[in-house]
């Protein structure tokens, strides 16, 4: 009976988050809420076993960091500047957006990045008179190409480096860039191509832009100085961490509360717990909850023994098969609630003899981020661009994005197969025999 209920409560939990008819995060804790009614675990299960609050510490704390940089009009000044530089040309223009995008998702996180620079975006292409859409586009899939570079770059990869304690920053770094670097130049090269006639340059627009004075974005107070370096240092503890000796976790945190305390006379404590993304986090941890009446029911490890029966226990076929059903799943629904049910699956793995998970993480955290790119709903950073776009009228429609997303994910597996074939598979089997 408890099977049956947990399933049900986990499947129209997820339905709803899908539809977003109602907020996520309240149908997320609900769901959780009603497994603990149920009984299927109690609160001190939760809160003990289930809840992974090194990922919401991690949340938290990133989102602290920014959103006290981001009053300062760093972000802005950057993007200004940069547009300023390639004198409002669009394809530099367009290159320029994607690379910054980029770059931002892997240190920072895509949702943050997508913030602070779709809006600026939008401005500029207005100013410049120039089709919004080529520029949302790339910024989209830029920002899930550049977050799955890093362990902070996208949720899906924080999740998988606070599950696996031996994958570090560095892990990723190593081991996940230099296939996001063949993916990212890939597409850039796509768009260019497809929207190179669309992109006109008008001298009448760029003079406008050019009269935009950058420094005026800047706020130069010590704060602006203060936000540079702690960023800088958190950037820094991020890329040592394992020389550190130190979790990344509490690195996040020393950098966060340390911006609070040197910039407490600036802007208060209570004014940048405002700009947190509160309803991200509490969804996490709805997440989290049912999940976890998933494992206390005994469903996470019969998927775990369906996927090893299915590839009949051949490394190989699994990490593949991990690759594809993660990238195609994480088109439909948004990659995280796929990635909370996928961490504990993969954990059961080593119960059925596959000891070396290293490269089944991997493929899970290449399917899961590339795979965002598919639909407007694949990611959570999808969804902010499309709001952000919807609210300054620039509405992306969802079937255009399709035409776009979807044959750019199946090509992007096929290049993440390759990579991971070579650089794993083959060594692999090369030692087993």
């Amino acid at each position: 009976m408890n099977v049956i209920l947990a399933s049900l409560i986990f499947i129209v939990s997820y339905i709803l988050i899908m539809t977003e008819k109602l907020n996520r995060a309240i149908v997320a804790l609900f769901g959780g809420v009603l497994l603990l009614l149920s009984g299927i675990y109690t609160a001190d299960d939760v809160f003990m076993n289930y809840i992974d609050w090194n990922t919401i510490a991690l949340l938290f704390s990133m989102m602290v960091l920014i959103s006290i940089t981001e009053k300062t009009g760093l972000f802005s000044f950057i993007a200004i500047r940069f547009a300023q530089r390639v004198k409002g040309a669009p394809i530099p223009l367009l290159i320029g957006a994607s690379v910054l995008t980029a770059v931002g998702s892997a240190l920072l996180d895509n949702v943050t990045t997508v913030l602070i620079f779709v809006p600026i975006i939008l401005k500029i292409t207005r100013l410049l008179n120039l089709p919004s859409f080529p520029y949302l586009l790339a910024i989209i899939f830029s920002s899930n190409i550049g977050g799955t570079a890093t362990m902070i770059g996208d949720p899906p990869n924080i999740m998988i480096g606070q599950a696996v304690d031996h994958l570090t920053f560095l892990s990723f770094l190593q081991h996940l860039a230099p296939v996001a670097l063949i993916v990212f130049l890939v597409m850039l090269l796509a768009i260019v191509l497809l929207f190179r006639r669309t992109l006109q340059h008008d001298k009448a627009n760029e003079k406008k832009l050019m009269e935009i004075d950058a420094a005026e974005q800047l706020i130069k107070t010590p704060m602006l100085y203060k936000s540079i370096v702690v960023l800088g240092l958190t950037i820094t503890g991020f890329l040592f961490q394992s020389l550190l000796h130190i979790e990344l976790t509490a690195v996040a945190l020393s950098g966060a509360i340390l911006l609070l305390l040197l910039t407490e006379n600036e802007i208060s404590a209570e004014h940048v717990f405002k700009k947190v993304e509160w309803v991200t986090l509490l969804f996490f941890i709805g997440l989290f909850t049912l999940v976890g009446g998933l494992q206390e029911v005994g469903i996470i490890d019969e998927l775990a023994k369906a996927i090893i029966v299915t590839t009949e226990g051949d490394f190989s076929k699994t990490a593949l098969l991990i690759l594809w059903v993660s990238g195609l799943f994480s088109g439909i629904v948004d990659n995280i609630p796929f990635v909370a049910a996928m961490i504990p699956v993969i954990r059961e793995f080593e119960s059925y003899g596959l000891v070396y998970l290293d490269p089944i993480w991997w493929s899970l955290a290449l399917g899961a981020c590339l795979g965002g790119n598919a639909t407007l709903v694949g990611a959570s950073a999808n969804v902010v661009v499309a709001g952000l776009a919807e609210g300054a009228k620039e509405k992306i429609p969802f079937i255009r994005f399709l035409l776009y997303g979807i044959p750019f994910v199946l090509f992007s597996l096929v290049i993440s197969s390759i990579y991971i074939y070579i650089r794993y598979l083959i060594p692999y089997m090369g030692q087993a025999f």
